[in-house]
């Protein structure tokens, strides 16, 4: 008997050290978010770097991030995110040079209108954007960007996907086509005479446009063709142009340039992936409160070469989208429109941020963990986003009538919760929308609330005195 009663005291106390290195873990956990989080919250991004910086334009990025894997940190499983968020800004009439990066991209056109060039299985195909398009250019492969937009600045936000990077600190490679002295081509690392052997051509003729001055990577265009044609030494005829020593570069030959460079033909008989504008289609769920849509692989089958998701979400003002949590990716979000609020829910059930967003804010979600957003009452609340999965994501709704609280109501949840059923079911009930709940306390519905709670009882006080029926056998 003392032995059994010895051990009963060992165990609690083993048990209790357990309990408290647990507890200890997830403050270092908490601790660790805090360091890495902005000073507005866990989960905002908002430490920009300028990569690209042109007379015509500039390019920003922001980091995307995680915990590191450390198995004391009380957070194990969250992988160092490689998604990074960027915005390229182009003046009009300008052209980002023909590049490719060691980074697939995803682009959504936010304002104007532009051309967007890329090779795709030996071919050149181009695509006219407008806002709203989003169009996939995957890692290693060369593309330009045109703002054909009349007069108009162009924002493009980027979907930056490193897991295939160089893993440099740098948040991407660009490995320029174009270019003279800033930015310099790849193609100027190979010996001249090499180049002039590759290129059928003199060696002064590739010093001539590989020596050219430049003005950073985003250059002012012209539609006029401004150039001269170059004699090859079997007789067959290129492009150099002139104009490349200043910053305004031609249009038309680019095309031909990029033929002549790589030897490749336009797409006229491949078959190459088109664009998807999210504001054409029917958004995937809309109620009285606003609406949501989301792409992934099965919508836009190039997302899946770069395995990230794409979504945008309209909330009225005031309304809510409602608690949930993503059980297979990381999202990231960046405010269009508007303002709110972003929550989001530690593991162990304490608030990790509650943070108020407005229009250019970026944040993210840690997979796994519950959150929502709440558009402020001053109006519309817009954001855009990717996802770190193409797969569909299928959102774990917690509260609404779509959620996994309607799904499972139930002796098990209700002891779970240390309630009855019945309270539980009057609970969950309550709410009678789904996924994008109204603003809360909306007036009509909690004066409603109140007086369906007071009709309850009432009937509960007369079955007990036997003047009613059971409140169980009404509906």
């Amino acid at each position: 008997m003392r032995f059994l009663l010895l051990f009963m005291l060992v165990s609690s106390c083993a048990f209790t050290g357990v309990l408290s290195d647990h507890e200890r873990r997830e403050r270092k956990g908490e601790e660790e978010w805090e360091e890495k989080g902005s000073k507005r919250g866990l989960f905002i991004l908002d430490k920009w770097e300028k990569v690209v910086e042109s007379e015509g334009g500039e390019v920003r990025v922001v980091r995307g991030f995680g915990l590191p894997m450390d198995h004391g940190s009380g957070f194990d499983g969250l992988r160092k995110g490689l998604l990074h968020i960027g915005l390229i800004l182009m003046e009009p009439k300008t052209l980002f040079v023909p590049q490719y990066l060691d980074a697939s991209l995803i682009l959504f056109v936010r304002r104007g209108e532009a051309r967007v060039g890329w090779i795709h299985k030996d071919a050149l195909v181009e695509r006219n954007l407008k806002m709203g398009d989003v169009v996939q250019i995957p890692a290693g492969f060369t593309f330009y960007v045109v703002n054909t937009g009349a007069g108009q600045r162009l924002q493009i936000i980027c979907g930056i996907d490193a897991s295939e990077s160089l893993g440099s600190a740098n948040p991407y490679e660009a490995f320029y086509i174009g270019g003279g002295t800033s930015p310099k081509s790849v193609l100027a690392g190979f010996d001249t005479k090499t180049l002039a052997t590759a290129l059928n051509v003199t060696s002064d003729e590739v010093d001539t446009f590989l020596g050219a001055r430049s003005r950073g990577p985003i250059v002012y265009v012209t539609e006029e063709p401004a150039g001269r044609e170059t004699k090859h030494r079997n007789g067959g005829r290129g492009f150099l142009d002139d104009a490349a020593e200043w910053k305004i570069f031609p249009l038309k030959p680019l095309k031909g340039l990029l033929i002549w460079l790589f030897g490749i033909q336009e797409d006229n008989t491949v078959r190459a992936p088109d664009t998807y504008n999210l504001y054409d289609r029917d958004p995937g769920f809309r109620n009285n409160y606003g609406w949501s849509t989301a792409l992934d692989e099965n919508d836009y089958e190039p997302l899946k070469d770069s395995d990230i998701g794409v979504y945008l979400v309209n909330l009225t003002a005031g309304s809510m989208m409602a608690p949930h949590v993503n059980p297979r990716a990381t999202e990231y979000g960046i405010v269009l429109g508007g303002s709110g609020r972003i929550q989001v829910v530690f593991p162990n059930g304490t608030t990790a941020m509650d943070a108020k967003v407005s229009e250019g804010d970026v944040f993210y979600i840690p997979r796994y963990f519950p959150f929502c957003q709440v558009a402020s009452l001053g109006g519309p609340f817009e954001f855009f986003g990717f996802t770190t999965s193409a797969r569909r994501n299928y959102p774990q709704f917690l509260l609404g009538q779509s959620s996994i609280l309607k799904t499972m109501v139930g002796p098990e949840l209700a002891a779970g919760f240390g309630v009855s059923e019945r309270r539980l079911r009057d609970l969950v009930d309550a709410q009678g929308e789904e996924v994008i709940l109204p603003s809360w306390p909306e007036p009509e519905r909690e004066r409603e609330r109140r007086e369906e709670q007071g009709r309850r009882e009432m009937r509960g006080r007369e079955w007990r005195s036997g003047k009613g029926v059971s409140p169980l056998l009404v509906s």
